[in-house]
């Protein structure tokens, strides 16, 4: 893995994604390296050639850069985690997401966060302060050889479901994002979440020539299907709001 400490010139930048006003990315490159991220992209723009997943920049600066935008910055809903993952292995040593957190939770900015890390615990008695926050992990099966296979680096399924649980008793509004959806079981994964979500939002696989031929290689063919999709994602949308769970499709 290449560390890098970089100074940003800003870190609270306007979006256009749906819902919210900023984004907010503590780091360049996720150390995850999900093998279908569509966050690799930003390697066309940041001048990398290392694999995705083989290289993190850390904003080492972003505290600073933050606090000094939220200066003048228009009150707005703060999307953490849009292109890297706040709570990736290097956060327990820089720390620069929970800096973070504490400037907007001085200027009483919205947030909400999304990883895939039972790290995001660290910061609960941050989340409790927080007039309008909402924490989602990403769980994208209920299979574990799946998670192995497409995401080798992450934490364990059971680990993140550990999670919504802690945040769900400490009534932290919480959310799942099962985005990409990788081979499931529609009526465990339901079961795995039951109780432990506000909100569900779930979204296809874009396949790329390189995630399809993973799917290929280890005989997972049938999943390729647009059918497997709206099937089972019909499937997941009938089950979590008939348990009286929220359900946005994004595809």
């Amino acid at each position: 893995m290449i560390v890098k400490e970089v100074f940003a010139k800003t870190v609270l930048t306007k979006t256009r994604i749906s819902g919210f006003d900023y984004c907010l990315n503590p780091y360049v490159g996720c150390a995850h390296g999900c093998r279908y991220c569509y966050a690799s992209f930003i390697k066309r723009f940041t001048g990398h050639f290392e694999p995705w997943g083989e290289f993190v920049d850390v904003k080492v600066n972003a505290p600073a850069r933050l606090k000094h935008q939220l200066m003048t910055a228009k009150p707005g809903l703060v999307a953490i985690g849009t292109v890297t993952d706040p709570y990736q292995p290097l956060e327990k040593r820089y720390q620069i997401t929970r800096r973070c957190l504490e400037g907007l939770l001085e200027k009483g900015f919205p947030v909400n966060l999304l990883t895939r890390s039972p790290l995001c615990l660290r910061d609960l008695d941050l989340f409790k302060q927080f007039k309008e926050i909402e924490v989602g992990l990403t769980i994208t099966t209920h299979d574990e050889a799946m998670r192995k296979l497409f995401e080798p680096h992450c934490p364990s399924i059971s680990s993140r479901v550990d999670a919504l649980r802690v945040l769900s008793q400490e009534r932290i509004r919480t959310y799942a994002f099962i985005g990409p959806m990788l081979p499931l079981n529609p009526e465990i994964l339901t079961q795995m979440l039951e109780g432990l979500v506000h909100e569900v939002l779930i979204d296809r696989m874009n396949y790329s020539n390189k995630v399809k031929r993973l799917y290929y290689q280890n005989g997972l063919d049938t999943y390729l299907t647009y059918d497997y999709f709206k099937v089972v994602g019909e499937n997941l949308k009938e089950g979590f709001e008939k348990k009286g769970i929220s359900v946005t499709m994004v595809f």
